[in-house]
């Protein structure tokens, strides 16, 4: 049967939106003194509000790819089970885990990433773009393996609409990471040792750029003299002061690798998650300052969720803009081989939760 329904049109369209300036994706890793290995990240879209849900996926589960024609993509199986936050519809994971301990995100990538040209001929061996996630977590247990496979040429990735470039950010419970672009359909992968990822341009772009700051430090600035003068901070975290802080790509990518890698070291698996939501509460992005006055969204914030996944401890924790309450998906407690396949808000009601304190 074919599955192209009006339904993928409108997902794409509202994904894009009529601004890609408005997709404000950013990244961070960071490792606990234990070992356990997390991956965090914003998903932001400042011009509409984005359906999203949690997707289990069982093992066995089978699933075929959407093209952009009415012709069906690549069917495939689960081979692990995994746990997904989607975007628009449940299809569309834009970050998840599996069993083994894989977990992938995708990040949009305007005007810098390109698929090849789709071949209908082909249509078999072809995964969309936004389902590439789905198809790398069902399929494989570790980084090297996702390597392999699509540099193999085994898979053809293609776009579901040509203003939907993204690129990724793949990770495993070893702690490794690396970065996924497409160019003119060509696969580039790219070690990530700096643990952070935004938008445009390119991966190595933004690790050159961050040489423009090698003036930064944490702390203090020392007092020195000008002239006659002495010069003396006004606070604290001058060794910060060019830190750039908008909400374009190169200014979040400098400001997110210089906030991790600055951060101490937590003890375990736990804490390190509770720290990875303080850092990327500096990356929520407040409806209004990407609009005109007379076009704001009704949207208490671009950043509509936030996410940390524990890949060492299999747990899957995010937050809302209308509900910062922190929630839990343990991959521990699932039944991957019984549980039905299955997806539902990330919001049951879309109202933040405040405790009264009753005095007495």
């Amino acid at each position: 049967m074919n599955r192209l329904t009006s339904r993928i049109l409108i997902g794409c369209t509202a994904l894009c939106g009529c601004n890609l300036a408005s997709m404000a994706c950013t990244g961070i890793s960071l490792t606990a003194k234990d070992g356990s290995y997390i991956q965090a990240r914003t998903i932001e879209n400042a011009n509409t509000k984005l359906q999203s849900e949690y997707v289990i996926i069982p093992r066995g589960h089978r699933m075929t790819s959407y093209t952009p024609t009415a012709k069906n993509g690549m069917t495939f199986t689960a081979k692990y089970g995994v746990v997904g936050l989607s975007v628009v519809q449940k299809e569309f994971i834009a970050e998840g885990i599996n069993e083994a301990g894989l977990s992938t995100g995708l990040f949009f990538f305007p005007r810098y990433g390109s698929y090849k040209p789709y071949d209908e001929k082909d249509s078999d061996r072809c995964v969309g773009d936004l389902e590439l996630n789905t198809w790398m977590l069902t399929q494989f247990a570790n980084v090297d393996e996702v390597i392999k496979a699509i540099t193999s040429g085994k898979v053809d990735v293609i776009g579901l609409d040509k203003e939907a470039v993204v690129h990724y950010r793949i990770g495993d419970k070893s702690g490794r990471q690396v970065v996924l672009e497409f160019v003119e359909g060509f696969p580039y992968f790219y070690e990530n040792t700096v643990g952070v990822l935004t938008n445009s341009p390119g991966f190595e772009w933004h690790i050159d750029n961050l040489n423009n700051y090698i003036n930064l430090y944490s702390g203090d600035a020392p007092d020195h003299t000008l002239g006659r003068n002495m010069l003396k901070p006004f606070g604290g975290n001058s060794g910060f002061l060019g830190l750039p802080g908008d909400a374009t790509p190169p200014s979040r990518f400098v400001r997110a690798a210089f906030f991790c890698n600055t951060a101490p070291q937590m003890a375990n698996g736990f804490t390190t998650v509770t720290q990875s939501f303080h850092l990327l509460n500096n990356f929520d992005i407040p409806i209004g300052i990407e609009h005109k006055k007379d076009s704001i969204p009704d949207m208490p914030s671009a950043t509509q969720w936030t996410s940390s996944i524990d890949l060492t401890n299999g747990k899957v924790y995010y937050k809302t803009a209308y509900n910062n309450s922190i929630r839990c998906i343990d991959l521990n407690s699932i039944d991957f081989m019984n549980v039905k396949y299955q997806w539902a808000p990330l919001d049951k009601e879309q109202i933040q939760p405040v405790e009264n304190i009753h005095i007495m």
